[in-house]
């Protein structure tokens, strides 16, 4: 990756739906989230790395949201809803965009981990605003249109048993 050196303030966002959901389909396999925020960070200067995650009252889900803060990831949980139809909706779109935008005046790089094309606008801004934007994901999954508004890109896919477990 270019334009990265050790001064840069990161911050790391994690879609933890959008990589599990991803992960399990393509690989059967869970992200080890340790590997990736050390692929984030690199050598640079991390300020905040939150992962957004979904409470699905699953076996499990509790040691999870403890390991991602052991990690070094604040994590914000939201419940998942289920509408009367039966339907069920979950999604941290709008949570991370406010993050990212919040932060954006604080940190030089902000790494947004997801293959969500809904976040190619909030690249845009933030790049807008001076702040490097770096998407990690897995390329089968992530949309072009983020790929192409993200100054970096990095695939997951390049190398799974780095960032798989």
């Amino acid at each position: 990756m270019e334009n990265v050196h050790p001064g840069q303030r990161v911050a790391v966002l994690a879609d933890a739906q959008n990589l599990y959901h991803t992960a399990r389909s393509l690989y059967t396999r869970n992200i080890d989230y340790a590997a990736l925020l050390d692929e984030c960070v690199r050598d640079r200067q991390l300020s905040r790395a939150i992962a957004y995650v979904i409470k699905a009252n699953a076996p499990d889900e509790e040691t999870f949201f403890d390991a991602l803060e052991d990690i070094g990831f604040e994590t914000r949980i939201k419940e998942i809803k289920t509408f009367g139809d039966g339907s069920k909706k979950a999604d941290w779109d709008v949570g991370m965009s406010l993050d990212a935008v919040s932060l954006a005046s604080h940190v030089d790089t902000i790494v947004l981990c997801t293959g969500d094309g809904d976040f190619s606008r909030l690249c845009r801004h933030l790049q807008h605003e001076g702040v490097r934007v770096e998407v990690m994901a897995f390329g089968e999954s992530t949309a072009e249109e983020l790929i192409a508004a993200a100054d970096d890109f990095l695939d997951l896919s390049d190398d799974p048993d780095e960032f798989l477990l």
